[in-house]
């Protein structure tokens, strides 16, 4: 396992890492629907994240002109209501903002507090401005800045989205640890020079054998404690128990 040297700034993804987006759309498509049991809430949940993966593969591809995840996400819920008989308006509008309703897994919120007095803190996510706004609020996640794909007009794994990162943090790439469930997410990071650590989550994307991130944790406590002997505390923790 690599050493902690020379980190000067954390940047987290935060779908599937901090938050559990297929739970908080399973209990978006329940509530919608009812009456659907378990096995139709998770066709619907497979027909939205197909369809979410494969427009933003589109807009990768120059295939389609760039939409936010709010767009993507009206378009799936319409899909899903579609396919569930749902024709409210007003249901639809609600099952469409479920993505912005995400519960945090239950070490994210203490475990981004304890990072960010020791490190800047940056979230660097694929949803769009709004929804991310919104959903740091619902999960009760706190940064020192968080960061939307949107701003570049691509979504990750574009280099451009990491560059954003980097940028923001001011220094050079290997000094910027991306933290992501991911493995995709990391392997871009790492093609821009960041330093990576996974951090395992039931919903997250393995690594392969043949990665060679920095860091591997079973959960954001674990990463807190790895990067914390040799940081220099930005407030201290006395002030601002766990």
């Amino acid at each position: 396992m690599a050493e902690v040297r020379g980190i000067e700034a954390v940047v987290l993804d935060v779908l599937g890492t901090l938050v559990d987006e297929p739970s908080g759309l399973r209990a978006g498509i329940r509530d919608a629907v009812p009456t659907l049991d378990d096995a139709s809430v998770d066709e619907l949940l497979a027909m939205w994240q197909r369809h979410r993966d494969l427009e933003q593969h589109r807009i990768a591809r120059g295939d389609r002109p760039y939409a936010n995840t709010e767009i993507i996400d009206a378009e799936a819920a319409r899909r899903v209501a579609a396919h569930a008989g749902l024709a409210d308006p007003a249901a639809i509008a609600k099952l469409a903002a479920a993505g912005q309703r995400l519960p945090a897994w239950h070490d994210s919120v203490a475990g981004l507090d304890r990072l960010g007095r020791h490190f800047p803190v940056l979230g660097l996510s694929n949803a769009s401005r709004t929804a991310l706004f919104r959903l740091n609020a619902h999960a009760g996640l706190r940064w020192h800045q968080a960061l939307s794909a949107e701003d570049v007009q691509a979504y990750k794994p574009a280099p451009e989205v990491y560059q954003l990162a980097i940028d923001t943090a001011g220094c050079a790439p290997e000094r910027v640890l991306m933290v992501a469930a991911h493995a995709w997410d990391l392997r871009g990071a790492q093609a821009n020079g960041m330093r990576t650590a996974y951090v395992r989550r039931p919903v997250g994307d393995p690594p392969a054998r043949s990665d060679t991130f920095d860091w591997r944790f079973d959960g954001l406590d674990a990463l807190v404690t790895a990067l914390r002997p040799r940081a220099k505390p930005l407030r201290d923790e006395r002030d601002h128990p766990p």
